[in-house]
């Protein structure tokens, strides 16, 4: 049986540079710190976008943990590693190379529906373990834009917010204004499924918010 990773004994890394996902972990009430991944994203078009998220997350993931393993004798150590896609009918929607990219990305996206995966991946060495475990899960949800003019989306492009977003928006921005409606999870379309990354943190034994993996209640994995 797992050993329980208290968090008094608890090194959580977040292989992440991205604000949202450290705004979403905080919720989470755990002590956790900020190491960049590395990892060298590459898109490998034989990889469907769940096997695409979830080989990306654990790259970010597993090349945290090896630069910080030997520094962390004890203890339970756990780096989260995370990757986010747009999907628009196969075609995969990264961020923007430049503002006529992000107009052509929101141009394709108007009036229609796209899905959004994120896969999770979380490193984890047990307290005095010598190998680690690797969980990992992703998440699927679909958005729905309302038609958009051009000038909306010019208007919305000068405010700098779809720069550094796939897709070329932020749901939880100004973006906003341009879902009609959304089908699943809501913070996976942010960039990091909070039910999913609870589930894989008590799977691996750490406790979230007063309960572990033995709790019967604890957030079902699945898409």
């Amino acid at each position: 049986m797992r050993n329980e990773c208290r968090s008094e004994n608890l090194r959580l890394v977040l292989a992440s540079t991205s604000p949202r996902r450290h705004e979403l972990i905080k919720h989470l009430r755990l002590p956790f710190e900020i190491i960049p991944s590395q990892f060298e994203e590459v898109i490998d078009p034989a990889l469907d976008p769940a096997e695409l998220v979830l080989s990306l997350a654990e790259g970010k993931a597993r090349e945290v943990y090896e630069r910080v393993e030997a520094g962390c004798a004890n203890g339970c150590l756990a780096v989260l590693g995370a990757d986010t896609i747009v999907l628009m009918e196969g075609t995969v929607l990264g961020k923007p190379k430049d503002e006529a990219d992000a107009f052509q990305m929101l141009k394709q996206l108007s009036g229609r529906a796209h899905e959004v995966y994120t896969g999770v991946a979380l490193m984890v060495r047990e307290p005095n373990g010598s190998q680690p475990e690797l969980l990992k899960q992703f998440e699927r949800s679909k958005v729905f834009f309302r038609p958009m003019s051009d000038n909306e989306i010019r208007e919305y492009i000068l405010c700098g917010e779809p720069m550094d977003k796939a897709g070329a928006y932020a749901l939880q921005g100004t973006g906003s204004a341009f879902v009609a409606r959304i089908e699943g999870c809501f913070t996976n379309i942010i960039g990091l499924p909070i039910p999913v990354v609870v589930a894989l943190l008590r799977q691996a034994g750490i406790k979230v918010l007063g309960a572990d993996g033995s709790n019967k209640s604890s957030p079902h994995l699945g898409v």
